[in-house]
C-alpha cells in the first residue's frame, strides 16, 4: 500500500508509437584485421568487457614479418647511402677550394663533382624515404612504435600482431575462431558496443513530427507479464526515462513515419527488442492540473474512483467518485472529486477495492 499527497502540474501530451532497441552506433566499433595471417589467440571472450587498449586478437602473418624484413632492408640501404655522400661532398669542396685559389684544375671537374654530390644526395633521400614508407606501412598495419624501435635496434622480426580495443566495451558478437585464416577483407572479426546507453528508434507520423523537439522527454513502456491468477490484476507497465536526441530529417515515403531517436542510459533493455515509447509534446496548455497515476484509479458501483484515508479511523479508507480527463503518459487528470494537498491511495487500491467487494457480498448474505 502506498499513499500520496495529490498535487497539480503541467501535463504534457504524448504520442505513443512502437520502436526498436538497437545499439550506440556512436560508441560500437567493428574490429577487422588490416592483414592476412591466421589468428593465434583470441584472449576476449564473448560478452566481456574491455578496456582501451587490451588485446583482443594476436594474428600470426607472415606479410607481417615480409613487411618489418623490408623496413630492416630499406634502413640498412639508407644507412648505406650515407657514407657516398659524404664522400662526394668532399672531393666537390677540394676541388672547388683549388679552383678558386689556383685554378689548378678544370671547371669541368669541379662541376663534375658538384654533380656526382647531387646525385649521391638524391639517391640518399630516397632511401631514407623508402625507410620512412616501409616504417609507415607497419604503423598503418597496427604495429606499436615500440615494437618498431626494437625491431629497428634489435633486428629480430616477429610476425604476431596485437589488435587491440579502440574503446571501452563489451564484446557482443564474435565472427572469429582460433586458426582461422583472416585478412582484410572480412568486415568484422568482432563487435564491440559501450552498453551503457543504447538507443531507442522510434518511428513517428509525419503529421506529429513537427510537435517534437530535440531535448523532449521520453518513456520506454515495458509491459510487465501478468500473474496468472484471477485474483490478481495486471501489473502496471514499467516506464523508463529517456530523452529524444536525434530527428531524422527524412520521412520513409511507405510507411510516412521519421524515425526519432532516443537515448536511454543506465537500462538492461537488449538491442533488437520491440517496446512503445511515449514521446513528449508540445505542451497545449501550460495550466496545472491535480493528476494521478492510473494505478490509483478504481471502478466502484460503474463510476471510476479512488481510496482517500478515513479521517479519524487508522488504516481506514473509502473510495470516491472522481471525474477524469484523458490520460498522459500514465497519469490522468482529476476534474473534479480530489484537491491539491488531499491524500490518496496511489498503490495497492485493487486490494482495497476487492476487500470492499467482499464486505459487500457478505452484507448481502
Amino acid at each position: 500500500m502506498q499513499i500520496d499527497t495529490a498535487s497539480a502540474r503541467v501535463l504534457r501530451p504524448i504520442v505513443r508509437v512502437p520502436a526498436t532497441v538497437a545499439f550506440n552506433a556512436e560508441t560500437t566499433a567493428h574490429v577487422g584485421s588490416p592483414l592476412r595471417g591466421r589468428i593465434a589467440a583470441i584472449p576476449a571472450r564473448l560478452g566481456a568487457s574491455i578496456k582501451a587498449g587490451e588485446t583482443l586478437l594476436v594474428i600470426d602473418s607472415p606479410d607481417l614479418g615480409e613487411s618489418q624484413a623490408d623496413l630492416l632492408l630499406k634502413r640498412s640501404a639508407a644507412e648505406a647511402a650515407a657514407p657516398p655522400v659524404e664522400l662526394a661532398r668532399l672531393l666537390w669542396d677540394r676541388t672547388r677550394q683549388l679552383y678558386e685559389k689556383s685554378q689548378a684544375i678544370a671547371l669541368s671537374e669541379v662541376q663534375q663533382r658538384e654533380a656526382e654530390f647531387k646525385i649521391a644526395s638524391a639517391q640518399q633521400r630516397l632511401a631514407q624515404a623508402a625507410a620512412t614508407a616501409a616504417e609507415n606501412r607497419l604503423l598503418a598495419l597496427g604495429m606499436p612504435r615500440a615494437r618498431i624501435d626494437a625491431l629497428i635496434n634489435t633486428g629480430t622480426i616477429d610476425p604476431t600482431l596485437a589488435i587491440v580495443s579502440p574503446i571501452d566495451a563489451t564484446v557482443v558478437q564474435r565472427e572469429a575462431t582460433l586458426g582461422e585464416l583472416v585478412g582484410p577483407d572480412r568486415d568484422a572479426l568482432l563487435v564491440l558496443a559501450d552498453t551503457r546507453t543504447v538507443w531507442v528508434l522510434a518511428e513517428v507520423p509525419e503529421a506529429r513530427l513537427t510537435e517534437i523537439a530535440l531535448g523532449a522527454a521520453a518513456k520506454i513502456v515495458l509491459q510487465t507479464p501478468a500473474v496468472p491468477s484471477s485474483a490478481t490484476p495486471t501489473p502496471e507497465p514499467r516506464r523508463l526515462e529517456g530523452t529524444v536526441s536525434y530527428l531524422s530529417p527524412l520521412v520513409n515515403p511507405t510507411t510516412r513515419t521519421a524515425q526519432v531517436r532516443i537515448e536511454l542510459a543506465g537500462s538492461n533493455l537488449a538491442p533488437g527488442m520491440f517496446v512503445e515509447t511515449e514521446i513528449e509534446l508540445a505542451a497545449a496548455s501550460t495550466t496545472p492540473v491535480v493528476a494521478v497515476p492510473e494505478s490509483a484509479i478504481q471502478t466502484v458501483d460503474g463510476n471510476p474512483a479512488i481510496f482517500v484515508p478515513v479521517t479519524g479511523e487508522p488504516n481506514t479508507f473509502a473510495p470516491r467518485a472522481v471525474t477524469l480527463g484523458s490520460p498522459v503518459g500514465g497519469l490522468v487528470p482529476v476534474l473534479s472529486g480530489l484537491s491539491e494537498g488531499e491524500r490518496f491511495v496511489t498503490k495497492g487500491s485493487f486490494i482495497l477495492k476487492a476487500e470492499l467487494g467482499k464486505s459487500g457480498a457478505a452484507h448481502q448474505h
